[in-house]
C-alpha cells in the first residue's frame, strides 16, 4: 500500500488537528488516490454540459440517469480496470464488468446490456498483445454470459503504443421505472448493511496501483471475479428495492470501504460508526487495515432503518447473500471506524471524501511539431490490393470472432446486434435505445482537440444510422501520466473538444471516468478518450438495413484530404503525422438532422457511416455484409480535386452512405437539395466484384468473395495461428 505526499500528510494534519492513525493514514491515500479522487481532473470536469430536458442525475454519481419517458428511466455508467487487466487479463476484465454493473445496480435499476472498448498493443507481430486479447475478451464473455447480461458492441484498436499494457473500458446501460429509483437517505440510528461477497486480500491496494505507472505485476491489487454472487446481489438488492428495504445504496468499487463508506456519508451529510470485526472475511488474520481498503468485488453497501432491517435480512438469506450489520448512521459526520470497542480512525468525512484539488501545469507537446510535415506517400495506380490489406487490417477487420463470444441476445431486449454501425434495445414503453462507443487514438495523438471530437462525433453518426436521436454522451478519458505538462496538456485539449462539440450538438454529459497513468517503462499510451452515444428511437429503428440490387448508393457530407492518424497513414506506409480529420460542428449537426429526417420518411434502406479505412473501406463492408456488388464513381464524391487514395481512405468526418430504393430517389434528392448538404449518388450496386471507378479508369476492383474472406477470417486467424 502506498502513502500521501508529504504535501497532502501536511495537509491531512493540519484539517484534523492532529497526527493521524496508520488504519487513518490509508483510509485517506486510498480515497485521495488519482483513481478515486480525480484531484488532477475535476476542476476542468466542470466544462462538460451537465444539464439537459432528460437528465435525472449526471456526472459525480455512480451512474448517470436520463429520462425516456412514460415513467421509465435509462442508467448508463463506463470504467476502466486498466492495470488489472494489463497484469492479469481475464480477472481484471472480468471484475470491469462487475464492478460497472454494480454502479448501475446501486441506483435500482435492473443491469440490461454491456459495452466494451479494448485497446492492445500490435497482434499480429507481438505474442503478448494476442495473449492479453484474447483473455480479456474471454472474462469479458465469461462474466457477462453468467450474469445473464448482453455484451451489445463495442470496439477494439491495437496499436504499439500499448505494448505490454492493455485498456479494458466497460460501459453499462440499466433500465427501470422511475418511481422505484434509489433516492439516497439516511437518518439517525439507520443501520449501515454490507451485502455480498466476503471481503477478502484480493485487491488490498488497487486504487493507488491503479494511480501510478505500471512497473510490476502486483497480482495482490487485482481483484479475484465471482459472477455468480454477483447475479445473487443483483437480485436480492432488485427486490430488496421492491420491498422497500434501502434508504441509500453505493457499489464498493476503488478504495473498497473507505471509499464507500466516506463518500455516502458525505454526499448525505451524515455519520457512520463502524466496525470493522462485524465484516464477513475470507481470511480470518486480516488486519483492520486490509478490511478497509480491500478492494474485494461483488459488493454493496445498503442502509436501511430498523424496521426494514429483518426483512432485508430474509431476502438476503432467500438468495443465499452473506451479509453483515456493520455500522450505524449518526448526526456528526464524522466517519468512526472501531474494532469491538476500540476506535482506531475517526475523521470528518468531508475531509476523506474531498482531496485537495491540484493545478497540474500543461505545456504543448514537442512531438507535435516533429509530425506536422510529413513527406506525402505515392499514390499506386491500382489500388486494388491496397483495399484487400485495408480489410485485413486488424483494426478494421470483422470483429466477429469476438463478439460471437458473447451472449448478445439474452434479456430478449436486442434488436441490432453487434457488427452493425450501434446496437439497438428494446424498451418497455414501445420506444428503442440505440447504444454506441467509440474512441480512436490515432487521430488524438496527432491533434488532440479535433481527435476526441471526432471520436464523439463518430459515435453520433453511429446512433443516427439506426434512426436514433442522441440524448445524452459519457467519456472515458484514458492518458498518461498527468504529472508531464505535456501529457496533462492533450488531456485539456481533448477534454475541451469534447465540451464544445456537446455543448454544440446539445447533448448533455451524463456521466464519465478519468484515467490516468496508463503507461509502461515503454512510455505513456496514446490519448484514448472513448465517447460512448445513446440515442433514442420513438418510431422504429432502422432494421433490418438491407441492400439490394439495383439500389442506389448517396453519400452525403464533403471528403477532404485528411489522412492524418488514418488507417491507411499508419497501416499500409507507416506514415504518422499530415492533418488529422477535423469536426465542421455546423456540418455535423446538419448531415445528422438530414439523415435522421431520410430514415424517419422510410426513404433509406440501409445507413453506415465512414470512419476508420474511408469510404473504401465503408462502401466494402456495405458490400461484404449484404453480398452485393457495387460499382462507384469516386469522381462524383463531393470533394475537391484529390488524389484516388485521398478519396478512398480519407477518414473525413460526418460522412453517411446511405442506400436509397430507385423508387425513392428523387424525393430524397429533393429533400437533401432543400437541406443545402453536400451529396451525390455515386453508384448502384449489382453484380459480385466492388468496383471504384474515377471517370473511364477503373482504380480497384476485386470479387466479394476475396474481400469477405480477408474482412471476415484476418483476425481470428491471428488470434488462434498467430
Amino acid at each position: 500500500m502506498m502513502s500521501l505526499t508529504p504535501q497532502e500528510h501536511a495537509f491531512l494534519e493540519k484539517k484534523i488537528g492532529r497526527k493521524p492513525t496508520p488504519v487513518e493514514l490509508q483510509i485517506v491515500a486510498a480515497e485521495w488516490s488519482e483513481h478515486c479522487s480525480y484531484k488532477s481532473s475535476k476542476k476542468h470536469l466542470k466544462l462538460l454540459p451537465r444539464e439537459g430536458t432528460r437528465i435525472i442525475s449526471g456526472p459525480g454519481y455512480d451512474s448517470g440517469v436520463l429520462d425516456v419517458g412514460d415513467g421509465y428511466v435509462i442508467t448508463v455508467h463506463i470504467e476502466s480496470h486498466n492495470h488489472p487487466s494489463a497484469v492479469e487479463p481475464y480477472g481484471g476484465a472480468a471484475t470491469g464488468v462487475g464492478g460497472v454493473i454494480r454502479d448501475i445496480l446501486s441506483t435500482g435499476t435492473r443491469p440490461i446490456a454491456i459495452l466494451d472498448g479494448l485497446r492492445f498493443g500490435d497482434i499480429e507481430k507481438d505474442p503478448h498483445a494476442r495473449w492479453l486479447f484474447k483473455n480479456a475478451v474471454r472474462g469479458i464473455a465469461d462474466y457477462g454470459n453468467c450474469l445473464g447480461i448482453p455484451t451489445v458492441g463495442g470496439e477494439i484498436e491495437f496499436d504499439k503504443c500499448f505494448t505490454n499494457y492493455a485498456l479494458v473500458g466497460v460501459a453499462a446501460i440499466g433500465f427501470g421505472k422511475k418511481d422505484k429509483l434509489i433516492k439516497n437517505r439516511a437518518d439517525k440510528d439507520d443501520f449501515v448493511v454490507l451485502i455480498g461477497g466476503s471481503t477478502g486480500r484480493d485487491g488490498i491496494g488497487g486504487s493507488q496501483f491503479a494511480s501510478d505507472k505500471l512497473e510490476s505485476e502486483n497480482r495482490s491489487a487485482v481483484q479475484i471475479p465471482d459472477p455468480f454472487i454477483e447475479k445473487l446481489v443483483i437480485e436480492a438488492i432488485l427486490e430488496a428495492r421492491n420491498q422497500h428495504c434501502i434508504k441509500a445504496l453505493k457499489d464498493l468499487g476503488g478504495g473498497g470501504l473507505s471509499c464507500a463508506v466516506s463518500e455516502i456519508a458525505d454526499v448525505l451529510s451524515v455519520g457512520i460508526e463502524m466496525d470493522v470485526a462485524r465484516i464477513h472475511k475470507r481470511e480470518s488474520s486480516m488486519s483492520p487495515t486490509e478490511l478497509m481498503v480491500s478492494e474485494s468485488q461483488e459488493r454493496m453497501l445498503v442502509i436501511t432503518d430498523r424496521q426494514k432491517l429483518p426483512i432485508l435480512k430474509k431476502i438476503c438469506e432467500k438468495f443465499r447473500v452473506p451479509y453483515s450489520v456493520i455500522g450505524r448512521i449518526k448526526e456528526d459526520r464524522m466517519m468512526q471506524v472501531k474494532v469491538e470497542t476500540n476506535t482506531i480512525a475517526n475523521l470528518p468525512n468531508s475531509v476523506i471524501a474531498n482531496a485537495p484539488l491540484l493545478d497540474r501545469s500543461s505545456s504543448k507537446p514537442k512531438y507535435l511539431k516533429k509530425i506536422e510535415e510529413i513527406k506525402k506517400p505515392n499514390t499506386p495506380k491500382v489500388l486494388t490490393e491496397t483495399l484487400l490489406r485495408m480489410l485485413a487490417n486488424p483494426n478494421i477487420a470483422s470483429k466477429i470472432w469476438v463478439y460471437s463470444q458473447y451472449d448478445h441476445e439474452v434479456g430478449i431486449r436486442t434488436v441490432v446486434k453487434p457488427g452493425h454501425d450501434a446496437s439497438v434495445l428494446r424498451l418497455d414503453n414501445g420506444k428503442f435505445l440505440s447504444v454506441k462507443i467509440d474512441g480512436n487514438s490515432k487521430h488524438c495523438y496527432i491533434n488532440p482537440r479535433q481527435g476526441a471530437m471526432g471520436c464523439f462525433e463518430e459515435a453520433c453518426r453511429n446512433v443516427v444510422c439506426t434512426g436514433a436521436t442522441p440524448i445524452g454522451m459519457v467519456d472515458h478519458l484514458q492518458f498518461g501520466n498527468p504529472e508531464d505538462p505535456e501529457i496533462f496538456w492533450t488531456f485539456k485539449e481533448s477534454l475541451e473538444g469534447i465540451s464544445e462539440l456537446a455543448k454544440y450538438l446539445e447533448i448533455p454529459c451524463v456521466g464519465g471516468k478519468v484515467s490516468f497513468y496508463n503507461e509502461t517503462n515503454n512510455g505513456p499510451i496514446k490519448p484514448t478518450p472513448l465517447i460512448g452515444v445513446l440515442g433514442l428511437i420513438v418510431k422504429k429503428p432502422l432494421y433490418p438495413q438491407k441492400v439490394s440490387k439495383n439500389d442506389l448508393l448517396v453519400i452525403v457530407g464533403e471528403t477532404k484530404d485528411e489522412l492524418g492518424g488514418s488507417e491507411y497513414y499508419e497501416y499500409i506506409h507507416d506514415i504518422i503525422g499530415g492533418n488529422c480529420p477535423t469536426v465542421d460542428m455546423k456540418s455535423s449537426k446538419l448531415n445528422q438532422q438530414i439523415v435522421l429526417d431520410l430514415i424517419n420518411q422510410d426513404l433509406v434502406n440501409s445507413a453506415h457511416d465512414c470512419s476508420k479505412g474511408g469510404i473504401g473501406v465503408a462502401i466494402s463492408e456495405l458490400c461484404i455484409t449484404n453480398n452485393v456488388g457495387c460499382v462507384i464513381s469516386i469522381d462524383k464524391i463531393p470533394a475537391k480535386k484529390f488524389k484516388p487514395d485521398v478519396i478512398l481512405f480519407s477518414e473525413t468526418h460526418s460522412r453517411y452512405l446511405l442506400v436509397i430504393d430507385p423508387k425513392n430517389i428523387n424525393k430524397t434528392k429533393s429533400i437533401l437539395e432543400q437541406s443545402n448538404a453536400p451529396f451525390a449518388i455515386i453508384g448502384k450496386f449489382s453484380g459480385t466484384g466492388i468496383m471504384f471507378r474515377n471517370k473511364a479508369k477503373t482504380i480497384a476492383n476485386l470479387s466479394i468473395d476475396k474481400a469477405l474472406g480477408k474482412w471476415l477470417n484476418s483476425l481470428e486467424l491471428l488470434v488462434t495461428h498467430g
